[in-house]
């Protein structure tokens, strides 16, 4: 009796009776998983979320052409048409405005620095989609994410930065469980996206030469306080500007045009400070409605607070754990050390960093191994 091999998926079974949903937003990293698989001989069926209509049907708060609208799920759909594979679009309208949309709002208003693209993921793609994948009955479910998965000898999965540097997903994707991880597939972790634009060339496919999007996907443009003054238009109440001396220094227009380590832009005329030395925003004060002003050093934190952990360990360990941390997508990983307390966590970081914001998440990495993270609460 002949032993089936293990295929490129990781199942013991031929590739035509492995079935994949792939997540295809419209872009070409999804479009290219897609055609890839199927080239494959893999059972590919195409699920696009429709996250809102082109002018702006989820509470009308935006009128944009990006992920998981209008132009993207034609594009999409004529990719699935073209390799003849199903594809289904899914009306997440509601879910996305309730854990997104509305969680980013309230976010601002809350004096924090929200990231959608990881609520999104955590939540309307991880789990509604893969609700979908599995009951359209698939094997497994992919995504065109630059971020590595892996699995070791005793069968156990686990996430690594992307081997593109450049494109690494992986911050954005902390708050992935292990049973989810179980599930997901993630085919351009290996490559850069050089090589993933030659495949959608070689392919013939019709959106190969689409540029990336550089926006949150709801947020056109990059100007979120106009998407949460609509949605919430108590917003833009006005309230003082204090040095961090006790002094009035000026007037705001409301908190969520000032993120913590804005520097300029602030509003505050010349004569605050001696020599004219720049100010930074150090605090909000969403309750006094202020916002606080004072020198760059003030701005220096070494221990961060983190909530709603998710974490990717063997051990729930509860003593310190030495990582390399960010809590930017783009920044350097940084040397720390991690506490775990149950659902909560606190890091120490090795050196002071700036501008460090509630919300923002922190994402812990062992070499270049995703071990999770959680969302800043404090930092002192």
């Amino acid at each position: 009796m002949t032993e089936t091999k293990i295929n490129s998926l990781g199942f013991a079974k031929p590739v035509d009776e492995t079935r994949v949903v792939v997540a295809m937003s419209g872009g070409v990293d999804s479009s290219v998983v897609a055609a890839l698989l199927h080239e494959e001989g893999y059972d590919v069926i195409g699920v696009t979320l429709q996250l809102y209509d082109y002018g702006g049907n989820a509470g009308d708060v935006v009128k944009s052409k990006t992920c998981c609208a209008g132009q993207d799920i034609y594009d999409a759909k004529r990719v699935a048409e073209q390799f003849g594979f199903p594809h289904y679009v899914m009306n997440y309208e509601s879910n996305f405005r309730e854990a997104v949309i509305d969680d980013f709002a309230d976010s601002y208003l809350r004096g924090e620095t929200p990231i959608p693209c990881v609520k999104c993921n955590q939540t309307v793609k991880f789990q509604d989609l893969l609700t979908v994948a599995k009951d359209l009955g698939a094997d497994c479910m992919a995504t065109g994410h630059y971020i590595r998965r892996d699995v070791d000898e005793s069968g156990v999965a686990s996430l690594y930065r992307g081997f593109d540097e450049g494109k690494d997903q992986s911050y954005f994707l902390f708050a992935t469980t292990q049973e989810q991880l179980d599930y997901l597939r993630f085919p351009l972790g290996g490559i850069g996206k050089d090589v993933t634009r030659r495949h959608a060339e070689r392919l013939g496919l019709r959106n190969a030469e689409k540029p990336d999007s550089q926006d949150i996907c709801f947020v056109p443009h990059g100007d979120y306080a106009k998407v949460v003054k609509k949605m919430r238009p108590e917003a833009e109440k006005s309230g003082e500007i204090i040095h961090i001396d006790g002094r009035v220094v000026g007037t705001h227009s409301g908190i969520i045009h000032y993120t913590i380590g804005q520097r300029k832009g602030l509003g505050i005329g010349g004569g605050v400070t001696e020599n004219n030395e720049p100010l930074y925003v150090i605090a909000l004060d969403p309750v006094k409605n202020q916002v606080m002003v004072g020198p760059k050093e003030a701005l220096a934190r070494t221990v961060l607070k983190i909530k709603q952990c998710n974490w990717l360990l063997d051990d729930k360990v509860m003593g310190p754990i030495s990582v390399d941390l960010k809590f930017r997508s783009v920044m350097k990983p940084t040397k720390a050390k991690l506490h775990i307390n149950g659902e909560d966590a606190e890091i120490h970081l090795d050196s002071p960093h700036y501008g460090i914001a509630a919300g923002q998440a922190a994402v812990c990495y062992i070499d270049d191994k995703v071990i999770g993270g959680g969302w800043i609460s404090a930092a002192k």
